[in-house]
Parts: C-alpha cells; sequence; structure tokens
C-alpha cells in the first residue's frame, strides 16, 4: 500500500510508541500526539523526540492536526482498570469525551477513518458452555462461592461447573470496570459516527498486552508487570483465586502490528476485531513462565480474589486473520521468557490519573 498520512494519538505511551516505530518503519507519515499525563509518565515528563504535546479533548488542536490527514489510530486513553469509583471522572473525561471531540473534529475536516484501541474488557466474562446444558451466559460471580474457593461459573439449571469457550466479537458487550465502561462507550461513539457520517471504524479489542516498555507495578499495570515486579525484588508472584483463570496474552509487537494492518487495510462501517494470540494461558502459567526464566522464587496461588474480576476471557482472533490478514507470531510462552528481562517503563506518577 502506498504511504497515508495517520494522526497517532497516545504516541508516547505504551502501546503507542511500538505503533509509532512501526508505522514509520512501513513508510508512513505520523503526526504523532500525547498529553503526557502525569500518572503515566510521571510529573513534568517532556515528550519523546517526535511526539508533539497535545490533548485530544482541545478541538482547536484537533482541527489543526487533522488537516490533510488519512487515518486517525487512536490509542489515547486512562488506562487500567480503574482503582476507585473515584476514578470514574477521569475515564469519562479523557476516554470517551476526547473521543467524541475527536470524531467531531474528524467530521469537520472530512477524515473518515478511525482505527481505535479498544478492548477485551469491553465483553466482561468470556464464553462459557457446559455438558448438559450447552451455551451458558454467565453472571458475576457470588461472593458467597468465593469465600468457599468456589472459583468457576456454575449451570444455574444442572449445577455442572461451566468451561470456557472463545468469545467472538458478536458477544454482548457487559463491562465490569470503569476503564471498561469508558471503552464500550467509546466503541459506542465510533460505531454512532461511522453511522451518521459514512465513516469506517476498525475496533481492535486488544487481550492481554505485555512486552518491552510496560509500566512498572502500580495499581493500574498489568498482571505480568506486576509479577516481575515482585520477582525482580525476590517475592514469589502473588496469584489470586487457583491460578487456573485463563486469558489469552498478546505481545505488544503483535498488537503494532495488528494497528499497521488496519491502517493499510480500510474496512467498510465498524468492525469490530478480537486482537489476540490465540493461544490461552492459564494466570498460573503466567506467573510460572516468569519465575522459571528468572530463577524463582516460584508462585504463591494465595485464594485471595478481587470483587468482579472475570474468571476467564479467550478470544476467537479468526475474524482479524480474515479481514486483515494479521495472526499473532510471538508465542506467549516465548515471550513471557523474554519479557522476563525486558526493559520496563519506570513507576511513572503517584495515585491516579487526574480529569
Amino acid at each position: 500500500m502506498s504511504a497515508v498520512r495517520v494522526l497517532l494519538t497516545g504516541a508516547a505511551g505504551f502501546i503507542g510508541s511500538h505503533i509509532h516505530r512501526d508505522l514509520i518503519a512501513a513508510g508512513h507519515d505520523v503526526i504523532a500526539v500525547d498529553v503526557m499525563l502525569p500518572a503515566a509518565h510521571g510529573p513534568d515528563a517532556p515528550p519523546p523526540d517526535g511526539v508533539r504535546r497535545v490533548d485530544v479533548r482541545d478541538g482547536d488542536s484537533m482541527r489543526s492536526l487533522l488537516r490533510g490527514v488519512d487515518v486517525v489510530c487512536h490509542q489515547a486513553a486512562v488506562v487500567g482498570a480503574g482503582v476507585s469509583a473515584q476514578d470514574a471522572p477521569a475515564y469519562a473525561s479523557h476516554n470517551d469525551l476526547g473521543t467524541a471531540i475527536l470524531l467531531a473534529a474528524m467530521d469537520r475536516l472530512g477524515c473518515r477513518r478511525l482505527v481505535l484501541a479498544s478492548s477485551m474488557v469491553v465483553y466482561g466474562e468470556g464464553g462459557y458452555q457446559g455438558a448438559g446444558c450447552g451455551p451458558v451466559e454467565v453472571g458475576i460471580r457470588h461472593r458467597e462461592d468465593l469465600d468457599n474457593g468456589m472459583f468457576e461459573h456454575r449451570c444455574q439449571e444442572t449445577g455442572e461447573v461451566l468451561s470456557w469457550a472463545p468469545v467472538s466479537e458478536d458477544a454482548a458487550l457487559r463491562p465490569r470496570s470503569l476503564y471498561a465502561a469508558s471503552k464500550v462507550s467509546q466503541e459506542h461513539y465510533a460505531l454512532a459516527w461511522a453511522a451518521s457520517t459514512g465513516s469506517t471504524v476498525t475496533a481492535l479489542r486488544y487481550h492481554n498486552v505485555y512486552g518491552d516498555g510496560m509500566p512498572r507495578d502500580t495499581p493500574y499495570s498489568g498482571v505480568a508487570a506486576i509479577f516481575r515486579s515482585e520477582l525482580e525484588v525476590g517475592r514469589p508472584p502473588q496469584v489470586y483465586e487457583d491460578g487456573r483463570q485463563t486469558r489469552d496474552f498478546v505481545h505488544v509487537a503483535d498488537i503494532a502490528a495488528a494497528n499497521v494492518a488496519a491502517v493499510e487495510q480500510p474496512l467498510s462501517g465498524f468492525v469490530p476485531l478480537n486482537i489476540a494470540s490465540g493461544r490461552p494461558i492459564t494466570i498460573g502459567e503466567v506467573a510460572s513462565a516468569l519465575a522459571a526464566a528468572r530463577g524463582g522464587p516460584a508462585p504463591v496461588v494465595t485464594g485471595h480474589y478481587r470483587a468482579g474480576d472475570v474468571r476467564h476471557i479467550v478470544a476467537d482472533p479468526d475474524r482479524a486473520r480474515r479481514a486483515l490478514g494479521f495472526t499473532a507470531r510471538v508465542d506467549p510462552i516465548d515471550g513471557l521468557t523474554r519479557f522476563a528481562f525486558a526493559p520496563l517503563r519506570p513507576t511513572a506518577g503517584v495515585g491516579a490519573p487526574t480529569i
């Protein structure tokens, strides 16, 4: 494909910085912006080379930057599960209002293509099935079951323990966290914008992303970075529940490749795509792989739980393969083994993100 002009938001972040490098390497003309939130980058951190300090909520700046842009790759967001209900205004402001202002600016300037960073969290729980009851839509697990060490979902009709099934892009959206609620809202704004303007949106639903440059241990970090940080100071990784909760861990290099593919291949209308490795792994296996690579100590399965955590969320990545020709290349065990000594970002700002 010939080079296109791309506006990349969130370009200084963990994922955005990888996308920035790959878009440039692919020969595209990239306008890279980031608001440089202290909670993500530390107080008074300057933007990296090639990145402008811009807030997507500044409509005047967005309209100025969008002149001549072919496609927007929108990565800017406050991330994490939301440690406190007090974080809600920050998610709504940066993620949802920011996206709405960006879309309005795109409409004003006639830019009709958006690649949106979405997330597996929009699903809540993944898919489930039972031998005697078939596919089952599950609710929130009961605290009494969790207190008694019963972490799996059970069929309400038969009582049998349910097994996980891959979730497709057609699954219902049932957010379980503040962050998830904001990502669903972003998708809904983008869907309505595409329908009303005749524009196109490729919504990439990232699964558990890890890799070089991941932030170190904060309440908003991913679990792989938290396990890494524990091992670095000689502590065993603390694994919640029984360690058998299943996820799909996808390397940031594959996430960047999926974004480049989406930038280079326009799709019609609003198209959500699971971006995942297609090779599920348990949280216990993640901790064990990192501990083995670093020479221990072995993980400790605590039996503790966090209210609202989902049990299993595993993707069906076939639609991304068919739509974009994208298949993840990094095997999770190989990638996690390398991640055990990969460079991480230092702990950034103190406390929650601000509005």
